[in-house]
């Protein structure tokens, strides 16, 4: 069984939280299957707005699926989050995806 499969079963199961939704979506890039990681991604965000990864993929998810407007969106409010958090690795990551974004 795949982990998509697990944590398809654990949602079914009623096991829903930032981090299974986020799970599901990091499976689903994986497979570039991109509308489903961002609304999997929409989900763990509602749960927890302070989860840095979370805004991390989101914008890259948007990115992929060429909503470049969107994904600005996402990792400004990302990049604010994780400084907030202290997480300064998602912080730089998430500068250095704006900043191509910008120049693109």
């Amino acid at each position: 069984m795949s982990n998509l499969d697990t944590f398809k079963q654990l949602l079914e199961k009623g096991d829903d939280n930032a981090l299974l939704r986020y799970s599901l979506a990091n499976e689903y890039f994986k497979l570039e299957e991109f509308e489903n990681a961002i609304e999997h991604l929409k989900k763990a965000l509602e749960f927890d707005e302070g989860y840095s990864a979370a805004w991390k993929l989101y914008g890259k998810a948007l990115t992929e699926n060429g909503k470049n407007s969107e994904a600005i969106a996402a990792y400004e409010k990302g990049i604010h989050v994780a400084e907030q958090n202290g997480d300064m690795q998602s912080v730089k990551e998430m500068r250095v995806f704006l900043k191509r974004l910008e120049e693109s």
